[in-house]
């Protein structure tokens, strides 16, 4: 079976504690509707401010559920992703690639369903604006800023040490969120609070001090792009229950699908990078099915 025609779904229906391997965008379309509660997308950032990307058209008709939806100041889609096309001319070539897949998002979210987008500063802007026209500005939830001190500094302007993670839930009256169940963590002044308070620890707000993965702890696997547990962990513990479905389209080293396992969900992920398939293999429970995987990456086991 080839990778780019490698089904989402077998003849079972089954979706969790899979991996697919291919092009994310036509494996999620042939998901069903309002299957997937948690929704986690760390794209390729656009550092390099050009995209060779082919150009896909993003948005649906109304009769196929999604069509020019009012958003930011009451404008449609169309009209915003216009606006911003003339702002910078880099904007088709990433938000070409990236618009697509954001909209698929949104057909596959559950009523309770939550997605959370991670980008850094170049492009958070951008999201912001256009996921507010998809969703709805009373879908946006948080801007959640994850900040962390490691790395060179410049010394000509206040060094970017932060990323941003977009969330929008699918209906602002039902979603699902429970910050009760997520890891606590110590007071930066604990000083100003009982004892008693200070021992149990707080809860996070919407800026997390969290530190990069070590590339000298146990952690690291190598690839590049990969995000630290913890982070996910947090994610997943507050926008999800156990047996839920969780969704990774950009899954790379594959922390989505380990940290949910961990916490008894279950998980699907794709991505088109065999560095990536390779490092899943050694991450995720040996359970895990592969879909559409070539051959020269197929393995016996978890390795």
């Amino acid at each position: 079976m080839s990778a780019e025609k490698a089904p989402a779904v077998d003849e079972t229906g089954e979706l969790g504690n899979r991996v697919l391997f291919g092009d994310n965008l036509p494996m999620l379309q042939e998901l069903p509707d309002e299957s997937i509660t948690l929704i986690y997308v760390d794209p390729p950032f656009n550092t390099g401010r050009t995209q060779a990307r082919q150009q896909t058209t993003a948005v649906r008709s109304a009769e196929q559920g999604l069509g020019t939806v009012s958003g930011f100041k009451g404008l449609n889609y169309e009209r915003i992703r216009g606006q911003l096309r003339s702002y910078d001319d880099s904007f088709d070539d990433y938000w070409g690639f990236l618009e697509p897949r954001l909209v698929e998002a949104w057909r596959l979210l559950t009523d309770d369903g939550t997605l959370y987008v991670h980008l850094d500063y170049r492009e958070a802007h951008y999201a912001k604006v256009l996921l507010d026209a998809l969703f709805g500005r009373d879908s946006f939830l948080n801007e959640i800023i994850w900040a962390y001190d490691y790395g060179a500094k410049s010394k000509n302007r206040w060094p970017t040490k932060h990323d941003t993670i977009l969330v929008y839930v699918k209906n602002p009256k039902t979603y699902y969120f429970d910050s009760t169940t997520v890891d606590r963590e110590p007071y930066m002044a604990p000083g100003l609070v009982t004892p008693a308070k200070a021992k149990k620890g707080k809860l996070p707000t919407d800026v997390w001090w969290h530190t990069i993965v070590s590339p000298t702890g146990k952690e690291k696997t190598g690839y590049p792009t990969q995000k630290p547990m913890g982070i996910l962990r947090r994610i997943i513990q507050a926008s999800s229950r156990e047996g839920d479905l969780v969704l990774d389209f950009f899954a790379g080293s594959g922390t989505t699908g380990a940290v949910a396992a961990k916490l008894k969900r279950r998980f699907l992920l794709m991505d088109q990078n065999p560095e990536a398939i390779t490092v899943m293999r050694s991450r995720l429970p040996e359970s895990t099915v592969y879909v559409g995987v070539p051959d020269e990456l197929q393995s016996e086991g978890n390795g």
